[in-house]
């Protein structure tokens, strides 16, 4: 799973940010000042740091000398606005830059454009004998090709990048179909039934009763 951390003293907008991105399938840690984010940065690695400039104890640009040699981006989201700031900030290092306030949607989008940059999301995933190559768009169990159509490869792929994690059908269909989800679950289903068989994936690729599904990890013997 992909690790972002955020370093943010505002406790709202950490909040958002990490509410949104975990909403996602991406694991995330909160720090509220530089010192904590430093002492974070020592113990654990991660995919991408999240980094406001105006911190207490140390500032943004001053943690990004320190997260430089762990090799993680950053993407500085700060108030400051000025283009002065915004040369600044990437002049030392940053892959972007966002200002306060912002909208979700783009963040979440330059989030993962800076990630396939760093080709921090896996192109291959494996699970239960189902090898998914998200590159060239093949899915096989066991050696065999499943047949999926777009849909259900993007369905499982979904699941796959969040396994044990209870998707809401809402969020499924959303970022399947790219489309608001109206309340019709009956596409959904019946993806999610044609895909439980051409996988196999019928006992553990579970029914959330009135919220959406889950993908088990291959352990869980806990019934639909």
């Amino acid at each position: 799973m992909i690790s972002i951390l955020v370093v943010e003293d505002e406790r709202a907008i950490s909040d958002l940010i990490k509410i949104n991105l975990e909403s996602e399938g991406y694991k995330c840690t909160c720090a509220y000042n530089g010192m904590d984010a430093a002492n974070i940065l020592e113990e654990q690695t991660f995919d991408l740091v999240l980094l406001d400039i105006m911190l207490p104890e140390v500032d943004g640009y001053e943690l990004l000398e320190y997260i430089k040699p762990t090799g993680s981006p950053v993407i500085f989201i700060t108030a400051k606005s000025d283009i002065s700031d915004r040369v600044k900030g990437l002049s030392l290092g940053a892959e972007d830059y966002i200002v306060k306030p912002f909208e979700v949607v783009e963040l979440l989008a330059r989030v993962n454009v800076v990630l396939r940059r760093f080709h921090k999301q896996d192109k291959l995933l494996t699970y239960d004998g189902i090898v998914l190559n998200t590159e060239n768009f093949t899915a096989t169990k066991d050696g065999t090709d499943l047949g999926l159509t777009r849909k259900e490869f993007e369905l499982l792929e979904l699941f796959l990048r969040n396994i044990n994690i209870t998707l809401f059908r809402e969020k499924i269909y959303e970022t399947v179909w790219e489309t608001e989800f109206e309340g019709d679950t009956r596409t959904l289903d019946l993806h999610i039934q044609r895909l439980r068989k051409k996988t196999g994936l019928d006992r553990k690729l579970k029914t959330v009763y009135k919220v959406g599904y889950r993908l088990e990890d291959q352990g869980s013997e806990t019934e639909r």
